[in-house]
C-alpha cells in the first residue's frame, strides 16, 4: 500500500479553520508546522532555556503548513477529493481571518514505515457504540467493562476505525449481529468490520479485499483480538467481475453483508449482494459522501433491496438495506 501526503499552505490564523475543515472530512491525524508559533514560544519562554541556537532564531519564517495522509487507493482518493472541495469552499467564506493562499500540494509513493511511524502519534484507543472498543496494539490501557476489544495493527492496508464511515458501520453491526449471524465483509481492508462482527458474537465471517496485502493483515488482527480463525476466512479478488470469487463467497448465505468502500463501488457491487444475502438479510453500505446518497438509493432499489436506515456523520453516510 502506498500513501499520499497532502500539504495545505495557510497562516497561523488559518490553523484552526483549516483543521476543523479537515476533521469534517474525516481526517483525525493532522500535523501542523508553524514557524510563527515556534519563534513566539522561543522568545516568550526564554527563561526556560539555557541556550537557543542563534540559527534557529534567525531562520527565515516559512509558510504555515498543515499535513495529513490518505491511502493511495480509490477510498483515499474520495477523501482527497472531499478535502480539495472543502478547502476550495473555505477560500470563499468570509471568516474575517487571513487564511493565506490555501493551496494544496500532494506527494505520492511515501515509504510505508515512515508513514506508519508518523501515524502512530495520532492513533489512540476509542469507544464506539455500547459494546466496541478499538485499541492499537502499541497502546497499554484499561478496557472499559462490557466491551469487546478490537486490537489492531493496521499494517499497510486501509481500516483503522477512526473514520466516520467505519464507525457508522460498527454502530449498524451492533444492531444486527447475533450468535447466529453469518457475515460477509466486502472490501475488508484491515478486517476491522468482519473481526468486530465475530467479537460481537457472529457465527462466521467471510472477508475479501482487492488488495492482496489485506489477507495477511486481517488474519493478524483477528489473532491479536483473540478471534477463532476457524470462524474466519479472508481472501483477495474483485467481487464485481470475478464469477469464481462470487461462487466462493456463496449464495443465499449471509445474514449481514457489509461494505465500507466508496459510492461508485457500492453501486457497482449492489447487483451482486442480493444473491449473497438470505431473505431478511441486511446490506450495510458506507463510504458514501452526502452528494451521492441518491445514486446509492437508486442502485439499491434497482437490485431489489429496500432501504431501512440512513445514518449520517459529518459529510459521510451509511445506508442499510434489506432483502425482503
Amino acid at each position: 500500500m502506498e500513501w499520499i501526503e497532502v500539504k495545505i499552505f495557510t497562516t497561523t490564523e488559518g490553523i484552526e479553520p483549516v483543521t476543523a475543515t479537515l476533521m469534517d472530512c474525516g481526517i483525525n491525524g493532522i500535523q501542523v508546522e508553524d514557524d510563527n508559533e515556534m519563534k513566539e514560544y522561543l522568545n516568550t519562554s526564554s527563561t526556560f532555556w539555557d541556550y537557543v541556537d542563534e540559527d534557529l532564531l534567525n531562520k527565515p519564517i516559512e509558510e504555515t503548513k498543515i499535513t495529513v495522509y490518505v491511502s493511495d487507493n480509490p477510498y483515499g482518493e474520495e477523501i482527497l477529493l472531499q478535502i480539495k472541495n472543502s478547502i476550495e469552499n473555505l477560500k470563499h467564506i468570509d471568516t474575517g481571518l487571513n487564511l493565506g493562499r490555501l493551496e494544496i500540494e500532494t506527494k505520492s509513493n511515501l515509504n510505508d514505515e515512515e508513514w506508519l511511524n508518523k501515524w502512530r502519534e495520532f492513533y489512540k484507543p476509542f469507544k464506539i457504540g455500547e459494546r466496541i472498543f478499538v485499541k492499537p496494539v502499541w497502546e497499554d490501557c484499561v478496557v472499559p467493562d462490557g466491551r469487546v476489544v478490537f486490537n489492531i495493527n493496521p499494517g499497510h492496508v486501509f481500516g483503522t476505525g477512526m473514520h466516520q464511515t467505519t464507525q457508522l458501520c460498527m454502530l449498524e453491526l451492533e444492531k444486527y449481529i447475533n450468535e447466529n449471524s453469518v457475515v460477509a465483509d466486502l472490501g475488508c481492508g484491515s478486517g476491522i468490520l468482519s473481526i468486530i462482527s465475530l467479537l460481537l458474537g457472529a457465527k462466521s465471517a467471510f472477508a475479501v479485499d482487492i488488495d492482496a496485502n489485506a489477507v495477511k493483515t486481517a488474519y493478524e488482527n483477528a489473532s491479536l483480538s483473540g478471534v477463532d480463525v476457524e470462524k474466519y476466512y479472508v481472501t483477495s479478488g474483485n467481487v464485481i467481475g470475478d464469477k469464481k470469487l462470487q461462487d466462493e463467497i456463496g449464495y443465499d448465505k449471509y445474514d449481514v453483508v457489509v461494505a465500507n468502500i466508496i459510492a461508485d463501488v457500492i453501486c457497482a457491487i449492489s447487483p451482486v449482494v442480493p444473491a449473497q444475502l438470505k431473505k431478511g438479510g441486511v446490506f450495510i453500505a458506507s463510504g458514501i459522501i452526502k452528494d451521492r446518497i441518491d445514486d446509492v438509493y437508486k442502485a439499491l432499489s434497482e437490485c431489489g433491496l429496500k432501504v431501512i436506515n440512513t445514518a449520517i456523520k459529518d459529510e459521510w453516510v451509511c445506508i442499510t438495506s434489506i432483502k425482503e
